[in-house]
Formats: structure tokens, sequence, C-alpha cells
């Protein structure tokens, strides 16, 4: 991401945290960014494509579009009127499939969402939608938790050295990061686990590490290379210095689960209560077919 002059700010009426919202007025204000809202009820589209009988279908997906609409306009007026913002409501299941067409069509530079998945440990994990559009979405997907911002906030860069078919991401990732980080006037760190320590291609590794900072203008001071595997360093990392937000890839680069989101992105997610923007390359945005729209549940 190289530039945020829209957000598409996915609003669920069952979240009373708000934190959302919130974070995307901060994003929109630093940035001069235009918001949409966009509802789906995709719970009652859902629902209504499994009626025994079709008739009436058309007129109830009109009252759903009604009232969809009436709580965007309150939930409009209520914003400050520094910040542009539009609204957009669908009726369409599933959800994820909805906010990639709305994304398709409206090419916003960032998408933001509540995590919605049930709570653990205090912390909300990520539901069956959330993982399919980390998967599907063209556009970096920002996922966020109930914690508000610090006034500064920190930002994490998690990259992936360790061969020369990582680094298009990590550039993407931390390209992102310091993006964001510098219209919130926040602070950065790129953070590497070096799992192999004291191997061969260490040096080469460290060395990649050091053209990126560079490339990027990242100080030694905001280069953390964690020494173990990922999945243990990172959250050990993050509990110590308790980032607002990790930019990170959303997929895995395991051979055979290239379709999933990786197993580390879950984990991580699990065990911080930080906010997570999930970036992959164009290459990586995977399409979302059919039979997968009508495989899914809402």
């Amino acid at each position: 991401m190289d530039k945020l002059t829209s957000i598409l700010v996915v609003i669920n009426p069952a979240d009373e945290s708000r934190q959302v919202l919130a974070k995307a007025m901060v994003l929109a204000r630093h940035f001069g960014a235009r918001l949409e809202l966009f509802l789906c009820d995709s719970e009652y589209a859902y629902t209504l494509s499994h009626l025994y009988d079709p008739r009436g279908i058309q007129a109830a997906r009109t009252v759903c579009l009604t009232a969809g609409e009436r709580c965007l306009d309150a939930l409009r007026r209520s914003l400050a009127e520094d910040v542009e913002v539009t609204t957009h409501v669908a009726c369409e299941s599933p959800l994820y499939a909805a906010v990639v067409d709305r994304v398709l069509e409206t090419k916003p530079d960032l998408v933001i969402k509540s995590a919605a998945g049930r709570a653990f440990l205090d912390r909300l994990t990520l539901d069956a939608n959330d993982w399919q559009l980390a998967r599907a979405c063209p556009v970096p997907l920002m996922l966020t938790r109930n914690r508000p911002w610090s006034a500064r906030p920190r930002f994490a860069a998690a990259v992936d050295v360790s061969d020369p078919g990582a680094m298009t991401l990590a550039r993407s990732i931390v390209q992102t990061a310091l993006l964001l980080v510098r219209g919130c006037q926040g602070e950065l760190d790129v953070v590497f686990s070096e799992s192999t320590p004291d191997s061969p291609s260490q040096i080469k590794r460290r060395e990649s590490l050091g053209r990126l900072a560079k490339e990027f203008r990242v100080g030694k001071e905001h280069v953390q290379v964690l020494a173990g595997e990922p999945e243990q360093s990172l959250p050990s990392w993050a509990a110590g210095c308790d980032p607002d937000v990790i930019v990170m890839g959303a997929l895995t680069r395991r051979p055979g689960v290239t379709m999933l989101v990786g197993t580390l992105t879950g984990r991580l997610v699990d065990a911080l209560d930080s906010d997570f923007v999930l970036i992959k390359p164009q290459a990586q945005a995977y399409p979302v077919s059919e039979p997968a729209r009508a495989a899914d549940a809402v």
C-alpha cells in the first residue's frame, strides 16, 4: 500500500465497542481520506436464500436494505463533519464475498473490520468470514480489537527474509507499515524471527534484513531480530512491547497450504491483543468463486 485516500469500513451493528469506526476516523483525519461505511446483513440474506417459498423475497430484501440505510444514516450523522463519509448497504451472503465485491467495485486502499469471532481469553478471535476475507481481499485488511490506540500508535512490521521469494511480501509489509506510521506520527519496529541461528545461511538472512531496513530508511535501533520460531518468539516479544498494530503477511508460504491463511497469523491473533493489518502480493489475492459463495455459510 503506497497511499491511503479511501477506506472501506465494514460496520457490524452488533459491535458495541465502536472502535473500528473510531480508528477509521483517526486514519481518515491523518491522511485526509474518505470513508465508506458498508453494512451487509448476510445472516438475513442467507435465511432468504433458503426459504421454501420464494415469493416475497425481493420485498423482504428491500425492507432489509431500508433498515440498513437508516442505521448507517444515523451513524453518519453522529460523526464529526471534518471527514467525508458515504454509505452503502447490501443484503448478500456470505459476508466476505459481499465485502470483496464492494472492494472490486470501489477500489479502496484499505478495508477495516472488527474481529468477529468468539471471545478467547478476553480477546476476539477471527471467525470463518474473517479468514476468508483475509484470503480473498485484494487490498490490505485491518482487523481491529476493542482496545483503543495510543496517542502515538506503535506499529510492528513482521517480515520473513528467509529466502529471496519472501522479499516481495516483506517490502510490501514494511512499505504499508511506514505509510501508516508516518501518517499517524507513530513508531515502527521491523521484526524478524531467526528460527535457525548459527546456520550457514544466517549471514545471508541478516544481510537481506539490513538491505530491507536501508531501503526504507529504518534505523538499526528499530530492527529486532528474535531467536526461535516466529510462532513462539513473536508473541513473547509483542507481549513485552505491546504494539497497537502488527502488519504482517496474510498467507502462509508453506507448500501445500497456500490457499489457507497462515498458521502463524492464526496463532498470533489468538495470542495477542493488537490490531492486525494483513497484506499479500497482488498475485495471491484469490478471487471469490461462485461455488465458494454457494458452499459458504453467512
